[in-house]
């Protein structure tokens, strides 16, 4: 008779053979028995049963080191698909990739700030409905759906508490997808899931302790400690850019008053820029014929164009970013401050006006220079951090049987 300390022991197992053969990419089966520890038996039955489910796959003999030549393993491509979302204020992302985060399909639908709820919802349904159906033949066909969305998030539950650049309040996403589609739903906040992409596929690989920091419409910060994901008690952490920074400010979409997020935001750049106009200065990039098509992509286009304007905008956002990542700095002492979403795009001209604040005024960089990167994923962190959020759960419970 199998007890249920058993079975438990054995997913453990299994959840490390599978892990181990996705992070050696590929690896034989007495190298896995190597790598764990664990008995060479135990990692054979334990491959047999992950290849008959379509997790890994043999890919032929690798060198020998005396006797046969082992039998090589890899994560299998072909095991099924995975769908990625990156809700953000102003745009959906979906991505359709294969077991190993490849990118196989994306679409990028734009929306128009401050579309109502059920528009943005339907859009969201069609974007993930074209997915499905562009998604090729697997073993396990589309495996799960990830969804990063700009707020607080139930992860648990998959509801949206409060999102405030949407203006949505106790939405059950989860279940209006899952109904849909009848496929697995996972959700949770955007820039945590940002956090899990650079911890999966970004520079945050190689670091224990980190910070992302999606800036875009908003700002929202994903923590990674320890390796792992930092929720807080309610799974509600990480809203530091709605930390005070000025008491005497504009009341911000979340009710609080002067939040970071009002000061170095893709939402602060256009408001530099619309008072630029106000004030009479303007160039021959930006002035009142451009002012409605302006948005953080067209501004940055028109800094590398020669825009003086657009130039100064991005470096005061870039000194206003910095003023919140020294906050960040001297509470978490992280390796590593990534900066994610939209703004990352304009490397060149905030990073240095950050890298100047934090020199300046960090006391904890004084004594520890931290790395302050911006993301490789660049716009695709969130649709990837949202394919690891459903990745991560089939590999550390791979029994889809």
């Amino acid at each position: 008779m199998i007890t249920a300390d058993q079975l438990l022991v054995k997913q453990i197992n299994k959840s490390i053979v599978l892990n181990t053969i996705r992070k050696k990419e590929v690896i034989s089966r007495a190298g896995i028995a190597e790598f764990t520890g664990l008995n060479k038996s135990t990692v054979s039955f334990l491959v047999d049963e992950l290849i008959h489910e379509g997790f890994v796959k043999e890919i032929g003999p690798g060198e020998s080191k005396g006797g046969r030549k082992p039998i090589m393993l890899t994560i299998n491509d072909k095991g099924g698909c995975i769908i990625g979302v990156d809700l953000g204020v102003n745009y959906i992302l979906t991505v359709l990739t294969d077991l190993t985060g490849n990118i196989i399909w994306e679409k990028k639908v734009d929306l128009r700030l401050g579309e109502g709820q059920e528009k943005v919802i339907e859009l969201l349904l069609q974007s993930i409905a074209e997915a499905v159906a562009n998604a090729p033949k697997t073993v396990n066909g589309i495996m799960g759906i990830g969804i990063g969305v700009p707020g607080i998030v139930d992860y648990r539950k998959g509801t949206i508490l409060m999102a405030p650049n949407l203006k949505w309040r106790d939405v059950p996403l989860k279940d209006i997808v899952e109904n849909r589609f009848e496929i697995k739903v996972h959700i949770d906040n955007e820039a945590n899931v940002g956090a899990v992409s650079e911890k999966w596929f970004g520079i945050g690989i190689e670091c224990s302790n980190f910070v992302y920091v999606s800036a875009g419409i908003g700002i929202g910060t994903g923590i990674i400690i320890n390796g792992e994901l930092y929720r807080g008690a309610s799974g509600l952490s990480g809203e530091i850019g709605h930390a005070t920074i000025n008491i005497y400010d504009e009341i911000c979409s979340c009710g609080n008053t002067g939040c970071w997020e009002n000061y170095a935001s893709e939402r602060a750049l256009l408001n530099y820029m619309y008072a630029q106009l106000e004030r009479g200065n303007q160039d021959k990039y930006i002035n009142h014929n451009t002012i409605d098509g302006l948005n953080a992509l067209s501004i940055i286009r028109y800094a590398r164009e020669g825009s003086i304007i657009a130039v100064e905008g991005l470096k005061e956002i870039g000194r206003n970013l910095g003023i919140g990542i020294i906050n960040l700095i001297n509470t978490f002492n992280p390796e590593l401050v990534i900066i994610g979403n939209t703004l990352s795009l304009a490397e060149d001209i905030i990073l240095p006006e950050i890298l100047n604040e934090v020199e300046k005024k960090c006391l904890v960089y004084k004594y520890h220079r931290i790395k302050i990167r911006t993301s490789r994923l660049k716009l695709h962190a969130g649709a990837m951090g949202a394919v690891s959020l459903v990745i991560s759960e089939l590999f550390a419970h791979p029994d889809i049987s």
